[in-house]
């Protein structure tokens, strides 16, 4: 959500300023071709990581002392195929460090709440590409670590979704 505020608010930007500066070269093609250019670089630049704010929270939350679970924690080296069960995986996972946050009154109580929100905003309106294999394991068939490596695995399968 809050990519697309900063893409509406460049874009807004340079409407104004092609508007007031620019408006003479609006009569020919040359300025009909900077337009749409400009129109079009922010989307692209906006668009190039879906994760980008959950990664932002789940560096915030790392290093939290409140949070002490154990977690189903996928299998970072999955097969590309199992990438789409992988990363539901790690957020559902995120709905249990909510519940341990609300019980332990966390300071990071807002950002996995922004984790588990953003995530699954993008899980929906994205689909990802990877067709579900029948090989893939499901979140309960993995093995639970400590909060500390379920980061860890959670950033390395985000990073690696976004290059």
């Amino acid at each position: 959500q809050k990519t697309h505020l900063k893409s509406f608010c460049l874009q807004y930007q340079l409407y104004l300023l092609l508007n007031s500066h620019f408006f003479c070269l609006l009569k020919n093609g040359m300025g009909l071709i900077i337009f749409f250019l400009c129109a079009y670089v922010p989307k692209t630049e906006a668009g190039h990581c879906k994760w980008a704010e959950v990664l932002k929270d789940l560096e915030k939350i790392k290093a939290s002392k409140d949070i002490d679970v154990s977690l189903y924690t996928a299998n970072t080296d999955e097969d590309v195929k199992c990438q789409e069960p992988v990363i539901r995986c790690f957020f559902l996972e995120t709905e249990v460090i909510i519940q341990e946050c609300r019980l332990k009154n966390c300071r990071e109580t807002q950002d996995v709440l922004n984790i588990w929100k953003n995530g699954n905003a993008s899980l929906e309106n994205n689909k990802l590409n990877s067709t579900t294999s029948a090989k893939c394991k499901e979140c309960e068939e993995y093995e639970e670590k400590n909060f500390t490596e379920f980061i860890q695995g959670f950033v390395k399968v985000i990073q690696r979704d976004c290059k």
